[in-house]
């Protein structure tokens, strides 16, 4: 049925796109920006200043280990980070050239407020937190609707509700999952139609504490200090969940019954909580109170969890990245953490408010150094090829000293991909075939690309299919063509120079412009090749570039 549906509808998009390029003329590459507004900074005293107490303790941290800092990234390098961290995408042409005419001070500082902005952050920062909170799979259609949270969590985020209060309403959710998204953070416990509250108990600890207590739902953890006992009275806060016609509710005359695993004797279990219990007050059902605890205000496992997630989805990786982004140590117990301290520290004084968090981290000397290390002469001299340089460069990644290189994600990959294609900027005011065509080809992509699932973030390494996918996939065939509803025939029919050219290309595809000695060379292909040839092989060239599919 679905083939159906996509071989009836790729004709009728092809006329609709051709009938509105009729009716609107062909632009040149050569875009005119003025569309764009760029709202003042939010960033205030208090927000600098603790981008100094960050930035003062990443020094101390490069201090120890004796490295240096990297050298300060190109703007337009950091304003691709951001909006690949932020909309999950490139900058368009249009942007560029915004930016680019943009000579106020701060510029970077008003560009990110753009983007926070923008529908398009809603929409993709609600997809990457949905998925630490309910998975990525559909789940059982008929008690679990994920794209009813996915709209709920968005709408919250749009109305920039803190950050604690949407946790709570996860966990203590009452009602029917089609009409109140956030109760699918408990509708997604539930398989085979039975409730698991233990599926519910580990997925909040690593989402709301960042913190791993799975190995205790069946013995005490053997590597860490949490005990059996302890996942049980957590999880008995979910045991008296209920699922009827009129939706989740809480039984209260139910009791949470465990099971033994080798006397197969059953006991009842009374909800507790390992560490502070006078955080769960007194009133309400068990989830209001374990709502509470979580996210109770001297509960420092909660912003710091929050604080290392948001700059896991910004550099790619956890700040211990030799850590999953939810199995960090206790509070006070590495030094190492203290940069979380402070980012968590801040997100709860200023009311767990998570656009502010996102503007300190952006501003930090970590999100804004090139991710190439400047190595010691000594070093230089061996063309890094030492084990004494790769010990280095591991050392400068995991101390912050130089901006760490992440694959990107799948959805990030063709979502460049696409945007390059368009001079313009691809969001929800574009031409609904414009949108529709994303829709089609992002699903698609990531479906034959393949999709990390919960642990995108971890290191995960590229394949051979993703890598002809690219080289040889109809998606990078159709991308890189000479047609009138993309950038490639817009840029070959501009009527420019091909120096120009190339540099457009390049700012299209890489947000910088090409290096003298990449503008001879490919200067030479122009004047041998046929011009339209040789703006296809250059799309194709630079979108099969290392430099295309990374966070560099």
């Amino acid at each position: 049925m679905i083939v159906v549906l996509k071989s009836f509808i790729w004709p009728v998009l092809v006329v609709v796109g051709v009938v509105w390029l009729t009716t609107n003329s062909v632009r040149s590459a050569a875009v005119d920006p003025t569309s764009i507004t760029i709202p003042m900074p939010k960033s205030d005293s208090t927000s600098k200043e603790t981008v100094v107490r960050v930035n003062q303790e990443l020094a101390r941290l490069r201090s120890e280990a004796n490295l240096e800092m990297a050298n300060p990234a190109e703007e337009l390098t950091v304003w691709r980070r951001l909006s690949l961290a932020l909309h999950g995408t490139i900058p368009s042409l249009e942007e560029i050239r915004k930016f680019e005419a943009d000579q106020k001070p701060d510029r970077l500082e008003r560009w990110l407020e753009y983007l926070l902005n923008d529908s398009r952050f809603d929409d993709y920062f609600a997809e990457r937190l949905a998925r630490s909170y309910v998975g990525v799979e559909a789940g059982q259609f008929l008690v679990f609707r994920r794209d009813r949270f996915l709209d709920w969590l968005t709408t919250q985020l749009h109305e920039r509700r803190p950050y604690d209060e949407i946790v709570r309403d996860m966990i203590s959710g009452t009602g029917v999952w089609t009409g109140e998204g956030e109760v699918n953070f408990i509708t997604a416990g539930f398989a085979n139609d039975e409730f698991d509250p233990n599926k519910l108990s580990a997925r909040s600890v690593r989402a709301f504490l960042g913190q791993r207590m799975d190995c205790a739902q069946c013995h005490d953890h053997p590597f860490d200090h949490w005990k059996q006992g302890e996942f049980e009275g957590l999880t008995a806060y979910y045991g008296q969940v209920v699922n009827s016609l009129a939706g989740v509710a809480d039984k209260h005359s139910k009791d949470y019954v465990v099971e033994d695993r080798l006397t197969l004797e059953k006991r009842t279990v009374e909800p507790s909580v390992p560490f502070h219990p006078e955080w769960l007050g007194e009133n309400g059902s068990r989830r209001e109170q374990l709502a509470r605890w979580m996210t109770h205000p001297e509960n420092q496992r909660f912003e710091r969890a929050a604080a290392n997630r948001v700059w896991a989805l910004m550099f790619g990786v956890p700040f211990l990245s030799h850590r999953p982004v939810d199995d960090l140590p206790d509070p006070g117990t590495n030094p190492e953490t203290a940069t979380l301290d402070l980012l968590g520290e801040d997100f709860r004084k200023h009311g767990y408010d998570l656009r502010r968090l996102i503007r300190v981290i952006a501003a930090t000397d970590a999100f804004r150094m090139s991710s190439i290390y400047p190595l010691p002469e000594s070093e230089q001299e061996n063309d890094g090829d030492t084990l004494q340089t790769a010990e280095t460069i591991q050392q400068a990644k995991e101390r912050w000293a130089v901006f760490p290189l992440i694959r990107l994600r799948p959805e990030q990959v063709i979502g460049a991909m696409l945007q390059a294609n368009n001079v313009r900027t691809i969001d929800q005011n574009s031409h609904l075939f414009v949108r529709a065509l994303r829709f089609f080809r992002e699903n698609d992509f990531v479906d034959e690309f393949g999709d990390p699932g919960v642990d995108e973030l971890q290191d995960w390494s590229g394949t051979i299919s993703q890598a002809l996918l690219r080289m040889n996939g109809e998606f990078s065939r159709e991308l890189t063509s000479l047609n009138p509803l993309g950038s490639p025939g817009r840029v070959a029919t501009a009527g420019s120079t091909p120096e120009k050219k190339i540099e457009t290309i390049y700012l299209v595809c890489l947000t910088r412009l090409p290096t003298e000695a990449e503008k001879q060379y490919f200067i030479q292909r122009f004047e041998k090749d046929k011009p339209d040839q040789a703006v296809e092989d250059l799309y194709w060239t630079l979108f099969n570039s290392p430099e295309f599919s990374w966070n560099h």
